[in-house]
């Protein structure tokens, strides 16, 4: 299904995009990017920027695409800064189907491009070289009936897949960056020194995790706080400086 998203451009002009995938492949072209973990993640955030600046106008149905595609940004960008984080099969397997869905809509988009100037020059239909100068007719079965034809029409209905109406109730556990840094900074607040694990125990999802540690280093790089891991891929020791 299509749909359409305002959004804002850097020039503060309005353009439209039909889904995520469509803002997205915009955002790497402009930078004129391949499709690649490096493009996705240099990307990222401009994403989440156009996604914060437009969410009053994407419908709550179509909103929970957009996160999912955010998630798997920051995803690839958190690999992108932490070269040393491991990612799970399933996360990868989805950055995989993302670069993949990504490709399929780009060359679909391209041929689209074609098509719409094929339709600019009236040039609707091409026949064989060999048929040419013969003229189109419907030469149909000496035996059929017009019952014949509307029951071959009444088999087509029935076989038409059905459109499911029924609306589906997405809950979006809303979080970002800057609520984060709020809630370490509180947390500090009566403590000198805390745990990455003692930051994210209540975190609902994973998503979640990597938002809290980007916080964390969005805080270390304003000198707010420091960190320590004494082992690799051990807890990290965070402190107020």
């Amino acid at each position: 299904m299509s749909y359409i998203v305002k959004a804002h451009n850097l020039q503060n002009q309005e353009q439209m995009f039909e889904g995520p995938l469509d803002l997205l492949l915009d955002l790497i072209e402009k930078e004129k990017l391949d499709i690649t973990d490096i493009a996705l993640a240099q990307v990222a955030d401009q994403f989440i920027g156009y996604l914060e600046n437009s969410k009053e106008d994407i419908t709550p149905e179509y909103l929970s695409s957009f996160i999912l595609v955010a998630g798997k940004l920051i995803l690839i960008k958190s690999k992108a800064i932490l070269p040393m984080l491991e990612l799970e099969k399933e996360e990868e397997e989805d950055i995989e189907e993302l670069k993949s869905r990504l490709r399929e809509y780009q060359r679909f988009k391209n041929i689209s491009k074609e098509i719409k100037l094929l339709e600019k020059r009236s040039e609707m239909f091409y026949s064989r070289q060999s048929y040419s100068g013969m003229k189109n007719i419907f030469s149909p079965p000496e035996d059929i009936s017009c019952i014949d034809l509307q029951s071959s029409l009444e088999n087509i209905f029935i076989k038409m897949p059905q459109i499911d109406t029924t609306r589906k109730m997405v809950i979006i556990n809303n979080i970002n960056i800057k609520d984060k840094i709020q809630y370490i900074k509180d947390r500090m607040m009566h403590r000198i020194e805390m745990t990455f694990k003692d930051m994210t125990v209540d975190a609902s999802d994973k998503i979640e995790i990597i938002i809290t540690f980007l916080a964390m280093l969005e805080l270390v790089r304003k000198s707010l706080v420091v960190v320590e891991q004494a082992d690799m891929f051990g807890d990290i020791k965070i402190k107020r400086i």
